[in-house]
């Protein structure tokens, strides 16, 4: 083996990597040392740019579902977040269960990925009051603020709403794929600039003020300096 940080690693973690990766003679092995997700996407980076420098890439469809996504992720300081959005239901998992061990939660959520690109994706929401309550809390959304920004999802909770999910197909992206280009902005009929406006039609164009006063908007100006 022929590598400088060969020297910081011991024999132990050598060997399994060999094991691991079956690797012999004349083989190559990436590996990267940090918080899962970060090494996951470099190393995905990594990949997908080998695949096409060295011309690995086939061109027939290759569809596919990722499922077991976690769900929660711990943020920086303590805490939960999400990683789909609050409302998707954990898997087998009671209230109990999940305010215990947050991080083993696994999510109903799914992706479909199609060539590399997620075309679609959705998840299987929390229909139980009670668990509803425990995730918000674990993301440090408290009752009075649940009440607030989500009492009437909370309120058809309490008088019993099925099971029920979803999924949403990103259609430009099926057609970016179909017509052989890696730019969505080829397929999109208008497609805006990073400034957000749009070069064909002029957009966005100033308002007057009656337009604004329609829409209960009134401009404020900057203080200077």
């Amino acid at each position: 083996m022929q590598s400088p940080i060969l020297k910081f690693l011991p024999d132990a973690a050598i060997e399994g990597v060999l094991e691991r990766t079956k690797a012999v003679d004349g083989d190559l092995v990436f590996f990267g040392a940090d918080k899962s997700g970060v090494v996951n996407e470099s190393l995905n980076a990594l990949r997908q740019a080998l695949g096409r420098d060295r011309k690995l890439l086939q061109s027939e469809w290759a569809p596919l579902w990722v499922v077991d996504f976690p769900l929660l992720e711990a943020v920086p300081g303590g805490g939960w977040t999400p990683l789909h959005h609050p409302f998707t239901s954990p898997r087998d998992t009671s209230p109990s269960a999940l305010r215990a061990a947050p991080g083993e939660a696994i999510a109903r959520a799914y992706d479909i990925v199609l060539n590399g690109y997620e075309v679609g994706g959705g998840s299987v929401r929390i229909h139980d009051p009670e668990l509803q309550s425990t995730m918000f809390d674990l993301i440090g959304i408290g009752k009075e603020e649940a009440d607030l920004k989500f009492g009437f999802l909370l309120t058809a909770l309490d008088f019993g709403a099925p099971p029920h999910g979803g999924i949403a197909f990103g259609v430009d992206r099926l057609v970016m794929l179909m017509a052989g280009t890696d730019n969505i902005r080829e397929v999109i009929a208008f497609p805006k600039t990073a400034t957000a406006s749009d070069l064909l039609t002029g957009a966005p164009s100033p308002a007057d003020e009656k337009q604004l006063k329609e829409l209960g908007i009134r401009l404020k100006s900057a203080a200077p300096g």
